[in-house]
């Protein structure tokens, strides 16, 4: 997994793991690596991989099975869809928003391009 300089890396771990989870890859119920295999798949100590798992769980993405391992909520692709979109609408629309602006791009412009 390649790193961006500009987020802490369980946060980029827990993006990851959460793309994997709304793409189905892990699916509700699903149990998901062991910290340390996940440590190892990535390449990073196990202590930022139990970050990663803690922050998950105060979600409510993953939950800790004692003795079993981590597995995926039945709520996880709705909390981490929730969560994204508040993230949209909040940060990365404004930002969009102002810079289209800057740059001085029409309305009719973005429709052209923004034909989902």
């Amino acid at each position: 997994m390649e790193f961006e300089n500009n987020q802490s890396i369980y946060i980029q771990i827990a993006d990851n793991l959460s793309d994997k989870i709304i793409n189905e890859e892990y699916k509700p119920g699903e149990k998901i690596p062991s910290v340390r295999e996940l440590a190892a798949e990535v390449g990073v100590n196990p202590n930022t991989i139990m970050r990663t798992y803690t922050e998950l769980q105060s979600k409510g993405i993953i939950e800790n099975k004692r003795g079993i391992g981590y597995f995926v909520t039945s709520i996880a692709p709705e909390c981490i869809i929730k969560e994204r979109k508040i993230n949209f609408f909040e940060k990365i629309l404004p930002q969009f928003i102002k810079e289209a602006s800057q740059l001085g791009i029409t309305q009719e412009e973005l429709k052209k391009h923004l034909d989902l």
